[in-house]
């Protein structure tokens, strides 16, 4: 009996260790199928990557136009004889200034002293002439005078008295050809002048002489040009502008209570060398064109600026600018934040929501290093400026301000830049 308990035992036990098993694998699979099913942990969100930004703000912006200028002498005279002769001197040291009514050169004038102590001998004897004619005149009145009583008496001739009346009329007209010759002797002898002074050639203008182009020894006549000599102080710089620039031109004038022409404050110039340097006087219209050439759409103008000391000269080429117009309550964006991409002109701008999104804008004329945005961006924008190439639309982003935008110089427009 004892022995039938113990197999017994022995028979639960087994069955019991069977059952653990059986619970431990299923516990194990339900231990496997909750980790299969959890979700796992979530991300962390990412971090907002720090920008400089600038704020938008409405400016007075000018825009000015610029256009390649060419100058020359404000007056310029080709110096050329007015007798025909032999050049016996040159008076003056090429390039130089020289002063109006300066002798320039000198042409042999013995021959034109010749004629006129011909014209001066040819005056003497017609003033000789004018004094015979006058004489016999006299004769001839007297002749009159004394017959006339005695023919009314009848102590002479009728006919008498009528020849002594021709006779005085006849010298009467003598006189007057003597006159006369004295007149034109008097002219010859003026024209002998002339033309002696003629051979001093002179200077007729106060400027800059240039290379003479012939020399002491050359046969000279009135179509020969010697030099030239060009007024430069004040200078002209000749340049042209478009249909529409000159109505800008206009409409400024008359927003400063002048024209083109007879307000020289109303549009001040400014004028850039060719070595880039911005020439220190300031200039003013002083010639438009009457019309506009039809094939350029251009029309012609001439500034003049004043050029103490003769630094500029005829032939320079400089850049001419004007300011055209004042925008009012304009918005600068700085170059660094402007994006180009397939044509368009994009920016980031840094949102309310702290996020970066892209933009795409409409620029107008460059300022300086700025560009003026005529649409794309309102005032008041957050324009990012730095880390441009990590940025995307909607990447978290962090502000900080920069400096704040600025116009450094006028808007330049000309398409002649």
């Amino acid at each position: 009996m004892s022995e039938q308990r113990k197999n017994a035992a022995a028979v639960v036990s087994s069955n019991n260790l069977k059952y653990a098993g059986a619970v431990a694998i299923l516990l194990a699979g339900a231990g496997l199928l909750a980790g299969c099913t959890s979700k796992p942990p979530a991300a962390p969100p990412p971090q907002a990557l720090p920008v400089t930004v600038v704020q938008l703000e409405p400016t007075d912006v000018p825009i000015s136009g610029e256009w390649v200028g060419t100058l020359d002498g404000y007056v310029n005279a080709q110096i050329q004889p007015q007798a025909n002769g032999y050049l016996i001197k040159q008076n003056y040291r090429e390039g130089s200034q020289v002063s109006k009514g300066q002798v320039l050169f000198e042409i042999d004038p013995r021959p034109f002293q010749a004629a006129l102590d011909q014209a001066l001998g040819q005056l003497a004897q017609a003033k000789g002439q004018v004094a015979q004619a006058q004489a016999q005149l006299d004769l001839a009145q007297i002749n009159v005078k004394r017959d006339t009583p005695l023919a009314q008496a009848r102590a002479i001739a009728q006919s008498q008295l009528d020849n002594d009346t021709q006779q005085e009329a006849q010298q009467k007209a003598s006189v007057q050809s003597a006159q006369a010759s004295v007149a034109a002797a008097d002219a010859a002898v003026a024209n002998a002048k002339l033309n002696i002074g003629f051979t001093h050639v002179r200077s007729l203008i106060t400027g800059v002489a240039g290379q003479a182009t012939l020399q002491v020894g050359n046969l000279v006549n009135t179509q020969s040009i010697l030099t030239s000599v060009s007024q430069l102080n004040p200078i002209k710089a000749y340049f042209s502008i478009g249909d529409s620039e000159y109505l800008a031109l206009v409409q400024r004038a008359r927003a400063g209570g002048g024209d083109l022409l007879k307000n020289a404050s109303a549009v001040p110039l400014t004028l850039t060398l060719a070595n880039g340097e911005a020439y220190p006087q300031k200039g003013h219209i002083a010639f438009v064109d009457r019309q506009i050439n039809a094939q350029t759409g251009a029309i012609r103008i001439a500034a003049s600026f004043p050029n103490p000391g003769n630094v500029l000269r005829p032939g320079q080429f400089g850049r001419v600018k004007a300011e055209t117009q004042l925008r009012r309550n304009a918005l600068l964006i700085p170059q660094v934040a402007i994006q180009e991409l397939q044509g368009l002109q994009q920016a980031f701008v840094a949102g309310p929501d702290g996020k970066a999104h892209l933009v795409t804008l409409k620029l107008g004329p460059q300022v300086g290093t700025n560009w003026l945005v005529e649409d794309g961006v309102a005032p008041g924008a957050k324009v990012i400026i730095d880390n441009l190439q990590k940025l995307g639309e909607g990447t978290p982003v962090a502000p900080h301000q920069g400096p704040p935008v600025a116009p450094t110089s006028q808007a330049t427009t000309s398409a002649g830049r």
